[in-house]
């Protein structure tokens, strides 16, 4: 079924299994794709008028989605890449919420636009982006953002919140902090001139050999993503499901007398991060499985449905990797994607 506004057309029982990177089987009561930013504002208007939550999905590549969601799912499809500015050693560039990430990695590399190259292959839509604010081999999207437009649903405007507004810290923000309040419509992002190549991260400086290019860091951090992550349209999946542990460092120096292999990442500031993936190896999750989900054999910090596995088959295998994890290193590993519940509202992982 199919209601039309003047601006949108609101679908009833749409399947979101194609539409989650983790193929879960779900529902969702009332959907509609956003296009353009006044769209957004008639759907908003529309949940509002039938007591609908609006639950926002964007490439679904971070989500844990229930079985049925009574909501507005709101589906951000805005597209375009605008050239805005430059200056002696930047351009600034404005992109669609709905571009798809890797996509657009991939054109700044071809446009000579560098500081995203080791964020490639990174599943996922722009708009999501600075959410997480997401991070690879020693580089996170917050150092290149300039803004980010959103629709403030608490103050009810369209708003444009500078990066030093964002809050961005390891895999977090404000729109992370306070999923409700903003909806992210584009991302202003303010790339190089000329490549800072950050190649001194894992095997990344190996592979890149002496043709120490922006080309070929990203050619490189692509091949080493595809060898090591599964492609979710073969193996339905999130990408890393756990966050890296930080910990204060008295704990971690407790730790590597006990574990002296155990891979860290001095943070600077008394606290070091560890290899999330290693505590998981580990423990022996690494290529197990617990019914139809299990973590990937190549890297163990990836959690695969290899069947057809619905929300609770998932919590079940994270929760006891969780809980072995723990009972080995007392460390508790914090998921990655985000948790929904039947009336599409973001909820808690627990144990």
């Amino acid at each position: 079924m199919s209601i039309k506004t003047s601006m949108i057309d609101v679908q009833t029982n749409v399947e979101l299994k194609s539409l989650n990177t983790l193929s879960l089987n779900s529902v969702a009561s009332h959907y509609v794709q956003i296009d353009h930013k006044d769209a957004l504002l008639d759907a908003l208007s529309y949940a509002s008028d039938n007591k609908l939550n609006v639950m926002i999905l964007s490439g679904g590549s971070n989500m844990l989605l229930p079985e049925s969601i009574n909501a507005l799912v709101v589906h951000m499809n805005i597209q375009g890449i605008e050239y805005v500015a430059e200056d002696e050693s930047t351009h600034t560039l404005r992109v669609g919420a709905g571009q798809s990430w890797h996509d657009f990695v991939l054109w700044t590399t071809a446009h000579q636009f560098y500081g995203l190259q080791n964020l490639a292959l990174i599943p996922g839509l722009v708009g999501a982006s600075p959410v997480q604010n997401i991070g690879a081999y020693g580089v996170e999207v917050g150092e290149f953002i300039r803004l980010v437009e959103a629709y403030d649903r608490k103050e009810k405007c369209f708003s444009q919140i500078l990066a030093a507004d964002c809050k961005f810290a390891y895999r977090d923000s404000i729109f992370k902090q306070d999923p409700t309040r903003y909806i992210i419509t584009h991302v202003m992002f303010k790339l190089l001139k000329q490549p800072e190549l950050k190649i001194n991260y894992g095997d990344l400086r190996a592979a890149m050999g002496n043709e120490l290019t922006a080309e070929n860091l990203e050619k490189q951090v692509i091949q080493i993503r595809q060898s090591k992550l599964p492609d979710p349209k073969q193996y339905p999946n999130a990408g890393s499901f756990f966050k890296n542990p930080i910990i204060q460092a008295a704990a971690y120096e407790k730790l590597s007398i006990q574990f002296p292999s155990l891979p860290h990442y001095d943070q600077g500031n008394g606290t070091v991060k560890i290899a999330a993936g290693w505590l998981i190896d580990q423990a022996g999750w690494k290529g197990n499985r617990l019914g139809q989900v299990g973590m990937f054999e190549k890297q163990a910090l990836v959690l695969v449905n290899y069947a057809q596995a619905n929300l609770n088959d998932v919590q079940a295998t994270y929760r006891a990797v969780q809980q072995d994890v723990v009972q080995k290193f007392s460390v508790l590993l914090e998921p990655e994607p985000v948790l929904f519940n039947s009336a599409g509202l973001i909820q808690s992982h627990s144990i």
